[in-house]
């Protein structure tokens, strides 16, 4: 997986936005993220469940306090008394299991690749649209006089990309046409050649904007041309 970009990458990326905005008055703006969340709540819920369902699992399979050590290695005396007390070991014993479950289970979904399995396509998808919406808004993406602005924005770890247009754009460009974009992308992303992926992606949204938003006469660039990494 990518972890970094060099400086010839950043510069081949600035250049391209430079060559994708001589020829619209829209801009691109570009955002690569190594990580939108830690998504510990995810992690924290699949401990929970865990430590709720599989330590149930084991009461048909005669579950015995002994299987804990530690816990069953005492004497017991008088009848009524070693009752309460096999009781309060059992629970004891599950509770230390239930513990354990919890905390095999967390510390394995902390693991970015099983992160990745257990956590619902959709959580990524909507976490990474956030983190690609609070971009705009940090950015002044919104802010362009024509509100022609449009974000590239990657995010790493959760292998998603988002092409996120301003309003302007919307009322003459379908969403579709962003598609061959953010495939070029992935691709190069999963395949580890970043600066490659922005540069096609780039050139596909420039050549949108060029349809629809020619270059003005004295037009001023309000946004950054550089990539930007977080």
């Amino acid at each position: 997986m990518v972890t970094s970009l060099t400086r010839d990458d950043h510069a081949r990326i600035t250049a391209a936005i430079n060559a994708a905005e001589t020829n619209t008055s829209g801009e691109v703006f570009c955002v690569l993220a190594h990580r939108v969340s830690s998504y510990r709540d995810v992690s924290l819920g699949w401990a929970a469940a865990a430590a709720l369902i599989l330590p149930m699992l084991l009461i048909p399979l005669g579950f015995d306090p002994a299987w804990v050590p530690g816990v069953a290695d005492s004497w017991e005396s008088a009848h009524m008394a070693a009752r309460d007390l096999t009781v309060g070991r059992a629970l004891a014993a599950y509770a230390v299991v239930q513990a354990a479950v919890f905390t095999v289970v967390f510390l394995l979904t902390c693991i970015p690749a099983i992160r990745r399995v257990v956590t619902p396509r959709m959580v990524r998808r909507a976490r990474v649209r956030r983190a690609a919406m609070q971009q705009v808004l940090a950015h002044g993406l919104h802010n362009t006089p024509l509100r022609t602005g449009v974000l590239i924005f990657a995010a790493l770890e959760d292998r998603q990309v988002e092409i996120v247009a301003d309003a302007g754009i919307h009322e003459r460009v379908d969403a579709a046409v962003w598609v061959q974009a953010v495939d070029a992308l992935t691709i190069a992303l999963r395949a580890g050649r970043p600066a490659d992926g922005f540069e096609t992606a780039i050139a596909q949204v420039g050549a949108v904007l060029a349809e629809h938003f020619p270059p003005e006469v004295l037009e001023v660039d309000h946004l950054s041309n550089r990539l930007v990494e977080i």
